[in-house]
């Protein structure tokens, strides 16, 4: 197939239209898993808040379905993010151009990079601490008041009422404090370029 330099503007304009109509489904679907664990949550807060006889575990439940709403999320938004460079270099480098401003040196060959050999720019934990930072750990942390609240409703301390089956309340607490202590610390690990 022959390429002229007349097909190049047309092409980078299609690679440009598609790339953005990616990217706005990745982040379709981005918005989609979190509104599920938005629901989720918010349906299991209610149930276990609102029935007196509801254990205290179905907030557990809800940490735990949120964390796989959190695993499905970061695989999303590693492909977001790769989709989401790719656009940005036609803008920094094609429409630089087009709009009278120098282009970005290296955008070609970045692109073709990414075109060639699809990876994203992030790994995984620098995805959960950015999803955590922003959505996650807010939700976690609505859920683990509403479970604390329950748990003030039972006939013994916190920590007691905590129990659940054979383990002792001390220790499901401490669990979920180092489980919650530890999203925290990987939400602050890492940012975005554009958030620094």
């Amino acid at each position: 197939m022959d390429v002229t330099p007349k097909d190049v503007p047309t092409a980078l304009i299609h690679l440009y239209r598609g790339e953005l109509g990616r990217m706005t489904m990745y982040r379709t679907r981005l918005d989609t898993t979190t509104n599920w664990a938005v629901g989720t949550s918010a349906a299991l807060t209610t149930f276990a808040l609102g029935q007196e006889r509801a254990p205290h575990f179905v907030f557990l439940l809800a940490v735990f379905l949120d964390l796989i709403f959190l695993w499905m999320e970061i695989r999303r938004f590693r492909f977001y993010e790769l989709v989401r460079m790719r656009v940005r270099l036609l803008e920094v480098g094609f429409y630089a151009v087009v709009m009278g401003k120098p282009p970005r040196e290296g955008w070609e060959d970045a692109l073709w990079k990414s075109l060639e050999t699809p990876r994203s720019p992030i790994g995984r934990l620098q995805a959960a601490s950015v999803r955590l930072r922003r959505n996650y750990l807010w939700l976690f942390g609505a859920v683990y008041l509403g479970w604390l609240v329950k748990l003030s409703f039972g006939h013994k301390g916190i920590v007691d009422n905590a129990a659940v089956g054979i383990l002792p309340g001390a220790v499901v607490f401490c669990i979920s404090l180092v489980l919650m202590v530890g999203l925290a610390i990987l939400a602050s690990i890492y940012k975005l370029p554009e958030e620094e």
